[in-house]
């Protein structure tokens, strides 16, 4: 029996005890304790890794106050490469008290049910803690006694809660005598949701203070980890932290903790019998860049791979969406200018575009000028390095989009912002030169909505037919058929009346190599539906009057030819 596959399984001890397949990432421990960092700001993309990397940080460090427990968690890295990698760092194992909070569970639609979901966070890990307060009660003041129970039954107010940090570690602190180390994950969630709720100010209000509480002047702080997608600083997050280290995917310091590297993958398809379907992986999911490490979406691997198990010829998809991020690439496409259309194209086409790096990006940039809507998506992992260079003071990014998986998530969501677009518009204009036999006023027609939309070429098939069966289907008169899947004698399009006295048409679609090919491809269109017959099946069902149309495509041109049946 193979290990199994770990699809969410973000607890560390769970990843352990439960024997799932792992990839080691703990020699993160060596290099946080080498470097020394006291707070320290991971940003990674979202299912990269982090929730179990800080579940990974709370087994080692936590002194639970148990010496069984703290002897179980020991066990637990059994075997890893932390353990070789010397005394003074096997030496940190269980010496502090750890308090691990997660925010990313805090996406409601109010202010007072998101700071809710933190406050019962919080409360939990004070409630997990609440053996060893009980023990050395009597090392602390009532007022601190009190208050810490406040908090643990959720009976604090907020102005408690935004000062919790700082209490647990000075109750820890009093009892233990040690100092405590704080690990909050996803702490940007809050803040995007809020964002998009319509409460973002006063979620950042709150965050700041449960931040400065903790993390600002606490003598009673070891060291701190923090993750998230985004460094959130122009609204004063993270104010007066001079100690803050922050390790964007832009540095070359633990570039290889968070996502796989190509090393990494081979050793689990190797493992998983799978080793052939290798190029397919790579396609789909690698192409990230970390620092200099090249890097592969974790959460896609092990889904593709999980796929794989069951089915070596499994297909690849798109496992890694991220609704909010898509939410963003939606309002980007809806408000795009030419400009902006035009580097989306670029993209797709696999090329790069220029940007002047920002790591303080924001929400509210999002919708502000376009470099920062880029950096936006970049750090978000809908764009990836392809290299970097200085001019001016400034730090500048050739941009890409890594792989074949996060181009799908931009072709669909132009897709389907296509049909919404097309939704609106009134299309009578190209159905009565359909039925005219008026080829130059479908081309007009054609043209302009090719001019309005966003294109990619290097799917052309695929997008100038379902932008062409988009457009068609608006009709209540006509119903369409799209034959481009089943290859066995067809049009590409069919369009007909739900009556036999009435009109039908078949429709025949070339893509061009080059722009002076589009009349000739037309042409070739139009005979090809003379010459394989596709007029039979229409004939067969009863239809008489049917025309037929070859049309060619050329990026944001077409040209159509006319024929009557025959």
């Amino acid at each position: 029996m193979k290990k199994a596959l770990p699809i969410g399984v973000d607890n560390f001890e769970k990843m352990i005890r439960e024997d799932y397949f792992y990839i080691d990432k703990t020699l993160l421990i060596r290099e946080l304790l080498d470097l020394k960092g006291e707070v320290n700001l991971f940003t990674r993309s979202r299912r990269f890794g982090k929730t179990l990397n800080m579940s990974m940080l709370r087994y080692f460090f936590e002194d639970t106050g148990d010496a069984e427990k703290n002897a179980g968690n020991r066990e637990l890295f059994r075997g890893l490469k932390i353990m070789e990698a010397g005394d003074a760092y096997v030496q940190q194992m269980g010496m502090y008290p750890v308090i691990n909070l997660t925010l990313k569970s805090a996406k409601q639609n109010s202010y007072e049910t998101a700071y809710y979901m933190i406050k019962a966070e919080i409360a939990s890990e004070f409630d997990r803690h609440r053996d060893i307060v009980e023990r050395g009660k009597e090392q602390l003041t009532l007022k601190e006694y009190e208050q810490y129970l406040e908090i643990a039954d959720e009976k604090a107010d907020e102005k408690l809660v935004r000062g919790a940090l700082k209490l647990f570690c000075r109750c820890m602190f009093r009892i233990m005598g040690k100092k405590t180390v704080i690990l909050i994950d996803e702490y940007d969630v809050p803040l995007e949701n809020a964002y998009f709720r319509g409460f973002y100010g006063e979620m950042v209000d709150f965050i700041r203070a449960l931040f400065e509480s903790g993390l600002k002047t606490n003598e009673y702080l070891q060291f701190a980890v923090i993750t998230g997608c985004l460094r959130i600083s122009r609204e004063s997050i993270f104010t007066g932290l001079n100690h803050l280290n922050i390790i964007s995917v832009l540095d070359k310091r633990y570039s290889e903790h968070f996502g796989f590297t190509e090393a990494e993958v081979r050793e689990m398809m190797i493992y998983y019998e799978v080793e052939n379907c290798f190029p397919m992986m790579k396609e789909w999911y690698d192409g990230y860049t970390f620092g200099n490490t090249e890097v592969y979406n974790p959460w896609s691997v092990i889904n593709y791979m999980y796929a794989l198990a069951a089915d070596s010829k499994a297909f690849p998809r798109p496992y890694w969406i991220n609704t909010s991020s898509n939410d963003i690439i939606k309002d980007m496409i809806t408000g795009a200018d030419r400009e902006t259309k035009m580097q989306i194209e670029m993209l797709l086409s696999g090329g790069t575009i220029d940007i002047p790096v920002h790591e303080e990006v924001t929400y509210e940039d999002m919708r502000g000028r376009g470099e920062n809507l880029w950096n936006f998506l970049y750090f978000t992992g809908y764009l990836t390095k392809k290299s970097e260079y200085f001019k001016e003071s400034t730090i500048y990014l050739q941009a890409r989009i890594p792989n074949t998986e996060v181009k799908t998530i931009y072709q669909n969501t132009i897709l389907g912002w296509f049909k919404q677009k097309i939704a609106k518009q009134d299309f009578r204009d190209l159905y009565r030169a359909m039925e005219e036999g008026d080829a130059d006023k479908m081309t007009e027609i054609l043209n302009g909505q090719l001019f309005s939309t966003i294109s990619f070429y290097d799917s052309a098939e695929n997008f100038y037919h379902g932008f062409l069966t988009g457009i068609l289907s608006q009709s209540q008169d006509y119903i369409v058929k799209s034959n481009r899947e089943s290859g066995n004698g067809r049009g590409d399009i069919c369009v007909k009346s739900p009556s036999l006295r009435g009109r039908s048409f078949i429709l025949e679609l070339k893509v061009s190599k080059d722009i002076d090919d589009l009349e000739a491809d037309a042409e070739k269109a139009l005979r090809q539906i003379y010459d394989k017959k596709y007029m039979d099946e229409l004939r067969t069902e009863g239809y008489k009057k049917i025309d037929c149309y070859g049309i060619s495509f050329y990026r944001k041109d077409c040209e159509v030819r006319f024929g009557r049946g025959v």
